[in-house]
């Protein structure tokens, strides 16, 4: 999953770090400082979500002012928006689910994804079709570690990138898991800082989440 096009600084978008920060953004103009912010704290990679009409403009603010950061978007689901997002400089794609449609452009896109999963027979499709790094989504409400756990066993070959209703409390539990590579998470970027402007809370608690560790525990 390694893009052709441009170096990527990591053999996958799992192994970067491990928590990226999902960030959605009403105003591009925080795009740049937020990405520093979080860069500073040791989370490079920084997925920006499709979720307002701020994102594609914070997403080309970040791929041209901050190039030791690692730009995804994120909530990508139709073909379209793969080809503007990475026209925009996007370096991975993330997708709450996928289609045969979608993921064919992903593929061609020339840029890693994570494709969206959240049962056992999408696992296995996708793995059919040469895929074994995902998104797990909505990790907490779809079975959480347990329901990781279990996948474990019989399809080791799954990598996940678990994201929704994880926080700094539930993070180590996730990382401790053998088919966990990364979690995706907010709580890094609460709203309020943003809407402050306080960098400098946004870069300590990304300094934190830069510094999880797995339980000792499986979570299971």
């Amino acid at each position: 999953m390694t893009s052709p096009l441009s170096p990527f600084p990591a053999a996958s978008v799992l192994d970067l770090a491990p928590v990226v920060p999902v960030v959605v953004l009403t105003d591009a103009a925080d795009a740049v400082p937020l990405a520093r912010a979080l860069v500073a704290g040791g989370l490079p990679a920084i997925e920006v979500t499709l979720r307002t009409p701020a994102a594609s403009a914070a997403i080309r603010a970040i791929a041209a002012e901050v190039p030791e950061a690692v730009v995804g978007a994120g909530t990508v689901i139709t073909p379209e928006q793969v080809d503007a997002c990475t026209a925009d400089g996007a370096r991975f794609l993330v997708s709450p689910g996928w289609t045969e449609a979608l993921l064919e452009a992903m593929r061609g896109s020339g840029v890693p994804f994570l494709p969206g999963v959240s049962t056992t027979s999408e696992v296995v499709a996708l793995l059919e079709r040469g895929v074994r790094e995902m998104k797990f989504f909505p990790a907490q409400a779809a079975g959480g570690t347990a329901y990781l756990s279990s996948l474990a066993g019989p399809l080791p070959q799954a990598r996940f990138c678990p994201t929704g209703g994880i926080g700094p409390k539930t993070a180590p539990e996730y990382l401790a898991l053998p088919n966990v590579g990364c979690v995706g998470g907010s709580w890094m970027v609460p709203a309020d800082a943003v809407a402050a402007r306080d960098w400098g809370r946004i870069e300590e608690l990304a300094r934190t989440a830069a510094g999880l560790r797995p339980s000792g525990g499986s979570g299971a």
